[in-house]
């Protein structure tokens, strides 16, 4: 069984509300959802909407063609009616104009009965969808109290009651074994900033990775942890370096324009070797672009972000049962070797919901990696054979010098020439170390047995997964982190294939020069979308077929 549903309306109307309690039922219900979430930079008005794919298997993306339509307004069907498949159906209020398949519901009589407001009109259509499925009214009711509740659920319930009554039973719904997790990118970052025992978040809100600021915050009593918004981004890096340097387990979180206001401030974590997790939700560019949707058009902006030479930890997870993980493992990475780990996620993966059979988590360390009681000698900067220093922290004895300054072993500002080769070596020598450990995380996945190959990194992993479905003798390899760059491991795979193909959410291909720089294998097939929407399977299939 495989449906997709589009619920489209203006912004206010309620379609991601509505999509994601159908996505949530079904995925406690047994089904692979996966639910992808479409709105322009408007509060009220517009054109919103969602695409749900329902399935029995795992599916990872979303689709342009369509079983069902639940249009809330004109426009929905103005705009997505030619993606309706052949025995595709729209329902709607009877108001609403087309020559396809059209399930008419007489939507205000109902409104006016109930004296609600016209967002009610989600939850009648709802009721239809529920009854078309085959789905009982008690299993409606009970999914409606358990997920909305509060002083409108008594509303809610009979005017989803009526929808159920106007429907009609057209598939015979069972639920599957097994309940599954249907979750955000957003929501997995904030879970394994949680499990990482953050301490504290601090962010101005930019879209898409306000939802990071919300998550954490809801949890704040539950975990003692802190969530602060400040008035500029650049207020909340320097905020969380000075709480980093005093102990605290810190993360920040922006797109590309608050990004760049933290670059200089990320030089400073590099000189002064703070730990600092940087949550990068990228979004299009150039400046203010199309703030609401999505791109891969950073990723050498966040390599080499900051002035001068030092390590930039450089992190992609390609979905949210990986962006728990990775974000465990950003923090694991930032506090051991006290240094800058930027994770990498973008509007796609941020906001749109998968479904899985079980969440994991890191089993790497939570420690602090915080020495206690140092000695009257404590250098913070001490020139090891691995170059990272022991970390201590204000309070515990002796002075505990950073600065942005050039500095000796015991952090003392200096320019002598000296100092400057020793301690950018130290700094530099951390690289090597560093890289050894990533090598044991993971680094690379493969999916798939083909002679071909494809190369992506991050949100382009559901649509490529799902692509793989049906292309031949091709498999594609997922590079998560893309800085210190997995070498050996990424040139190994690309020397075994016959073919290689590049799929990037940008107008250049920047892994693609990334790659090349690292290994000197330079990809020449490309599937490049830059049109400020994600992949869908049926691009990158069609595409790669005419190479």
């Amino acid at each position: 069984m495989e449906k997709t549903i589009l619920i489209g309306g203006k912004a206010g109307q309620g379609t991601n509300v509505t999509s994601y309690f159908i996505g949530e039922v079904f995925s406690s219900s047994g089904y692979y959802v996966f639910n992808y979430r479409d709105y322009p930079s408007l509060i009220r008005g517009g054109h919103n909407f969602n695409v749900i794919k329902i399935s029995d298997k795992p599916v990872y993306s979303h689709s342009n063609k369509y079983d069902l339509i639940i249009a809330l307004d004109q426009t929905t069907i103005d705009k997505h009616a030619k993606g309706l498949k052949e025995n595709g159906f729209i329902v709607g209020d009877k108001d609403l104009k087309t020559e396809k398949k059209f399930y008419p519901i007489d939507i205000q009589p109902i409104l006016k009965n109930l004296n609600a407001k016209p967002v009610i009109e989600n939850d009648i259509l709802i009721g239809w969808l529920f009854k078309y499925f085959g789905m009982t009214e008690d299993f409606l009711m009970k999914e409606l109290e358990e997920r909305f509740g509060g002083k409108k659920i008594n509303l809610i319930k009979e005017s989803a009651k009526i929808g159920y009554g106007l429907g009609e039973k057209v598939e015979d719904f069972k639920p599957l074994d097994g309940q599954k997790y249907f979750i955000s990118g957003s929501k997995a970052v904030s879970t394994g900033a949680i499990v990482s025992n953050i301490d504290v978040y601090i962010a101005y809100p930019m879209t898409p990775a306000t939802a990071i600021l919300h998550h954490l915050a809801a949890k704040e009593k539950d975990h003692n942890l802190l969530v602060i918004q400040l008035e500029s981004e650049i207020a909340v890096v320097n905020a969380a370096l000075g709480a980093s340097f005093a102990g605290a387990k810190a993360m920040v979180g922006t797109s590309g324009g608050g990004f760049a206001l933290m670059g200089e401030a990320m030089s400073l974590a590099g000189m002064g070797e703070i730990p600092l997790v940087v949550y990068l939700a990228q979004r299009t560019g150039p400046a203010s672009g199309v703030p609401t949707y999505t791109a891969q058009a950073d990723l050498k902006f966040a390599v080499n972000i900051g002035q001068g030479e030092f390590t930039r930890i450089v992190v992609a997870p390609g979905d949210p049962q990986e962006a728990i993980i990775r974000t465990q493992e950003a923090f694991y990475l930032a506090n051991k070797y006290r240094s800058l780990v930027i994770l990498v996620s973008d509007k796609h993966l941020a906001e749109s919901d998968y479904t899985f059979d079980k969440l994991e988590k890191s089993s790497v360390s939570s420690d602090r990696f915080i020495i206690e009681n140092p000695s009257d000698d404590y250098r913070g900067y001490k020139i090891t054979e691995d170059g990272n220093s022991p970390r201590a922290v204000p309070g515990q004895g002796p002075i505990i010098k950073v600065t942005s300054y050039e500095h000796d072993e015991y952090g003392n500002t200096t320019e002598e020439g000296e100092w400057m080769n020793k301690m950018t070596d130290k700094r530099l020598k951390k690289e090597k170390t560093i890289t050894d450990e990533i090598n044991k995380l993971n680094p690379v996945s493969v999916y798939g047995q083909g002679k071909n190959l494809i190369v992506g990194w991050g949100s382009t992993k559901g649509a490529i997964l799902d692509a793989l479905k049906d292309l031949d003798d091709y498999r594609f390899m997922q590079i998560s982190y893309i800085n210190p760059f997995p070498t050996d491991m990424v040139k190994k795979e690309l020397e075994s294939s016959d073919k290689v193909v590049l799929v990037e959410n940008n107008a250049t291909g920047q892994l693609g020069d990334i790659i090349a720089e690292k290994t000197g294998h330079i990809i020449k097939n490309k599937v490049l979308q830059y049109d400020a929407r994600p992949f869908i399977p049926e691009t990158i299939i069609n595409t790669i077929k005419q190479f």
